[in-house]
């Protein structure tokens, strides 16, 4: 099994990227949030001229918030500065836009993008529908060095429920999940892949990739330390902002594991003006946890929302996940404790995982 890394782009911290290169990960994923971080195409930039081997990519670029042909040329820009290890991740914007106030795309406009964007990445020409119809698009100087399709862009989409996962079995060469909680949960993935792919995807061709925050549980520590929640804090809380956006846009229930924080969460939130709600619930997002936020993270939902156990715990896990087909973990750390955290991992995680 591979272990990633997602970053939260900093335009001054490219050197993160070539920490992790040389700490063994196996891709760096660069988030694309425009309200959060900065441009993920300028860090990507900075990290493929200062590192060799780790493959870089979006993780995951949002299409609400960029055409489908910006995106291409932006990932066949860095594709020209790090051939071959270049790739393209993409979702709907589940933060992206709410941090706008606005909802994620909605999937049948998503599964349009997906239709330009593939053979795009491919340097091929496609259909583009616009305000004023259907036009044929294509990257009509791609030999100049101004781009790269010589070398392969892997498509990787993000979904979380059996429809946009469908489309990512559909359209893409891989899938960018959360992290399952069982190799079962893994099957029921694999199963909704297949059917967007009407029974053609290969499982052992098809890249999966989950995303978490990993800590390796010192002797004796609680799940809940404070050097616990110092590296995974920030993605718990992340996994709450989602619960209540889906709450808020669509009426979701939250999942049983919120149960005994949730009326005291969404009071908190009821505080702020509705009109500037939107920013107030992703401070902080997969950063780092606002201090009126730490008595939210109990024990059962960081253990429920990331990958914390001792070191036999968390290969264990990996290891069932592995066998069912997950072939990435990538870990988001807190901010502030992120090169810590690769440290641990690299030490403790890597070099067995790489065996599975």
């Amino acid at each position: 099994m591979d272990i990633g890394v997602c970053i939260a782009s900093h335009v001054g911290d490219v050197g993160y990227a070539l920490a992790a290169e040389e700490m063994g990960f196996s891709h760096a994923w660069f988030a694309d949030s425009q309200m959060l971080w900065s441009d993920c195409y300028a860090c990507l930039a900075l990290a493929a001229s200062q590192t060799k081997s780790i493959r870089l990519g979006t993780g995951v670029a949002i299409s609400g918030t960029r055409p489908a042909p910006v995106n291409a040329a932006a990932i066949a820009t860095i594709n020209a500065l790090a051939p071959g290890r270049t790739f393209f991740g993409v979702g709907a914007g589940n933060t992206a836009m709410r941090v706008m106030g606005l909802p994620p795309q909605r999937l049948k406009a998503f599964e349009s993008y997906l239709k330009t964007l593939a053979p795009l990445l491919r340097g091929e020409e496609a259909t583009f529908e616009t305000a004023e119809g259907e036009r044929l698009i294509k990257h009509i100087m791609p030999d100049a060095g101004f781009v790269n399709f010589a070398d392969d862009i892997p498509l990787y989409v993000s979904g979380f429920g059996p429809k946009s996962l469908a489309l990512a079995g559909r359209y893409g060469d891989g899938a960018v999940l959360s992290l399952p909680s069982s190799a079962g949960a893994m099957e029921g993935v694999f199963a909704a892949l297949q059917a967007g792919s009407q029974g053609n995807l290969d499982r052992s061709e098809f890249y999966t990739t989950a995303l978490t925050a990993i800590a390796v549980l010192e002797a004796g520590e609680a799940v809940n330390s404070d050097r616990v929640i110092g590296q995974c804090g920030a993605m718990a809380m992340a996994a709450v902002h989602y619960a209540y956006d889906q709450y808020r846009n669509f009426g979701h229930q939250p999942p049983n594991l919120l149960a005994d924080i949730w009326e005291d969460y969404c009071q908190l939130l009821a505080t702020y003006p509705e009109s500037r709600r939107h920013q107030r619930i992703h401070l902080g997002h997969n950063c780092w946890v606002v201090p009126e936020e730490l008595r939210f993270l109990t024990p059962k939902i960081l253990a429920g929302t990331c990958l914390i156990g001792t070191q036999d715990q968390v290969l264990e896990r990996l290891s069932d996940l592995s066998n069912v087909g997950l072939r990435q973990v990538m870990t988001l750390p807190n901010f502030d404790t992120r090169y810590q955290s690769l440290a641990s991992i690299s030490e403790k995680i890597i070099p067995t995982a790489g065996q599975f």
